[in-house]
């Protein structure tokens, strides 16, 4: 590939010199950028003849109005000339994936999505969750749409074949059976309850179930149950008959066919310029669920568009199933059929007018499209008639447009963390969700806390890395809003319309009192106010990102050895002393000559070890 830019990066912002541009611009393939005079690419496009394409833009006939709006914006069009049309067809995907153009259809959601995880690299294999780069040893499931699906049948799972699925360092270090053996979740490999052979039964049973080779796997439970009862092991016949009638019930729930299959269904609906997609995952014939986007699109789109855009960029860095069963037919098919199967590695197919059960999963991929949609719609319209509301209650001069709210979580000062969400008329904007690690204020000091979080966060807003809110809300009082507003004016930010929102004396939900910043005012809407829904939602949302970013630190800091703070202490000496002295709290009471015994702890590092858990800098 190589690259072209269509105007020097030190011209003037003065508008696009299209004649001037076009007159060199090659006839390959290849995809363009269309870039504003902020640097930022409004829009990307593909091409098989990139001049034919890019000239079509600046047709004088052409009367299409937001074509002319966008085209206003242009400062430059980069080029990236591509070997082949298809070639260019996936960069494109990738570069809206990347840079979310304003004026290209975007999916919103860049989630890598969750699998089961079953290792083979022990004696006694573990179940688990996993997401994220499939680079372990062993087979993966999936994907699921979401971590409750993968929990769910793991928990299944757990109950039928009792594979293990704890942590390894936990698995390890167990002398009895956890609690876990009490209930008949699992058959403690751990202290040898089990032998491998009968283990890897029950693998293979899991195996056969998550790849959903049920019958199969049903008829092998029969046989041994009949074994065991010609044996005349009733009590072991019995734990396979109850067996397989929990799988039969399990197969009644889940399967949407008897027919096997790696399928994915995917609907879209379109209505008051809002996109819906649902995408329904089936593997061998199991449902395991759905999920449901809303992309971003300019204005006019169809179905057809915005399913061929999501499809490209969805399965980017996605395993392609078998088949895909598609509500609309794509836009150049036979192009997106060449790349999707150059993706894949094989033949993908592609159907949009399916029969018998494949018409009935998409009729329900449809419906429950169309219902997300609705829900989407009434739920849009709703907020935007609560801030427009919110905005006349706290009699402000423009009306809400965007939101951000901070909170702060601690315990008792310790790993103190600030969070900052984001709401517009849609609802919450998770993307633009952040938090702050609060260092260097006095412990349990939210003023201190807040005004470090609103400072950091002001200060990116004034060199343009995001956009400004029309209203700060403070989950506090006078005091939090007071020390925020100071912040602000001590770091120069532009000028923004700041509340605090505090819970009445007996902190019941619907007396909150909101303090506004300009004046000081104290305001108490009625428990039922529609515009005081809005500010709770964000407040409570605030509070559970806090609480959550302030439980992970803490998460953090319990799996941090405390030995891991004496300096020269490293992991192998860690692991020596542990050993020899079975457990940090014989470390602590040891004296400088005990931990001198240690191999390769010499009289300074046992020293320092010493004078860590007797100086008091231990935690």
């Amino acid at each position: 590939m190589s690259k072209l830019n269509g105007m020097d990066n030190q011209q003037q912002p003065m508008g696009f010199d299209s004649e001037h541009f076009l007159k060199t611009l090659t006839q390959k393939p290849g995809v363009y950028q269309m870039i504003d005079h902020r640097d930022g690419c409004i829009y990307v496009g593909k091409a098989k003849n990139l001049k034919k394409r890019v000239s079509s833009y600046f047709n004088k006939s052409d009367k299409d109005p937001k074509k002319k709006v966008m085209l206003s914006h242009v400062q430059r069009i980069d080029i990236v000339v591509t070997h082949t049309e298809g070639e260019a067809l996936l960069l494109e995907s990738q570069l809206i994936k990347q840079l979310k153009p304003r004026y290209n259809i975007c999916l919103r959601d860049d989630k890598s999505y969750p699998y089961i995880y079953l290792s083979s690299h022990h004696d006694f294999p573990r179940l688990t969750f996993h997401r994220g780069a499939k680079n372990k040893k062993g087979q993966y499931f999936g994907p699921y749409p979401s971590a409750g699906a993968v929990r769910d049948s793991m928990h299944v799972l757990q109950k039928l074949f009792t594979v293990r699925q704890c942590d390894d360092s936990y698995y390890k270090n167990r002398s009895r059976p956890c609690l876990q053996y009490q209930i008949k979740r699992c058959t403690a490999p751990c202290v040898g309850l089990i032998s491998e052979k009968d283990y890897q039964d029950d693998v293979d049973h899991t195996v056969l179930f998550l790849e959903g080779k049920n019958n199969r796997l049903i008829n092998g439970l029969v046989k041994k149950m009949e074994r065991s009862a010609d044996d005349l092991n009733f009590e072991k016949a019995a734990q396979f008959r109850d067996q397989i009638a929990q799988l039969r019930k399990i197969m009644e729930r889940q399967y949407v066919s008897g027919k096997e299959g790696d399928i994915d269904v995917l609907a879209c609906a379109i209505e008051q310029n809002i996109a819906c997609v649902q995408v329904f995952f089936i593997r061998n014939g199991r449902h395991l669920g759905n999920r449901t986007f809303f992309p971003k699109m300019p204005n006019g789109k169809i179905e057809q568009e915005v399913l061929s855009a999501f499809l490209l960029q969805f399965y980017l860095d996605k395993k392609l199933p078998k088949t895909l069963i598609l509500s609309h037919d794509l836009i150049e098919r036979s192009l997106m059929q060449e790349v999707i199967n150059e993706r894949a590695g094989r033949t993908v197919n592609l159907i949009n007018k399916p029969r018998s059960d494949r018409a009935r999963w998409l009729k329900m991929a449809k419906n429950n499209a169309e219902t997300a949609l609705r829900q989407k719609i009434e739920s849009r319209e709703n907020t935007r008639d609560r801030l427009s509301k919110l905005t006349d209650l706290l009699e402000m001069g423009n009306t809400i447009k965007r939101m951000e709210c901070f909170d702060i979580s601690h315990i008792q000062g310790d790993h103190t963390v600030a969070s900052c969400v984001v709401f517009n008329e849609e609802g919450p904007l998770k993307a633009d969700y952040r938090r702050f690690n609060i260092t260097g204020v006095k412990a349990g000091d939210d003023y201190a806390a807040l005004s470090q979080a609103v400072s950091r966060r002001f200060v990116r807003a004034k060199n343009k890395e995001h956009e400004l809110p029309d209203i700060l809300i403070i989950d506090g009082g006078k005091g939090q809003v007071s020390a925020v507003t100071q912040a602000l004016r001590k770091i120069d930010a532009p000028e923004v319309f700041v509340i605090g929102i505090s819970k009445g004396s007996d902190r019941k939900v619907g007396l909150e009192k909101i303090v506004r910043a300009s004046d000081g005012k104290q305001l108490i809407f009625p428990s039922d106010e529609p515009a005081l829904l809005v500010v709770q939602q964000i407040r409570d949302e605030a509070h559970r990102f806090a609480i959550s970013g302030h439980r992970q630190q803490r998460g953090k800091a319990k799996k941090k050895s405390a030995l891991e703070q004496v300096d020269g202490l490293g992991p192998k000496r860690r692991q020596q002393l542990l050993k020899q002295f079975g457990g940090l709290r014989e470390i602590q009471s040891a004296g400088v000559d005990d931990l001198c015994t240690v191999e390769g702890i010499n009289t300074a590092l046992a020293q320092r070890v010493y004078d860590f858990f007797h100086d008091g800098s231990s935690v």
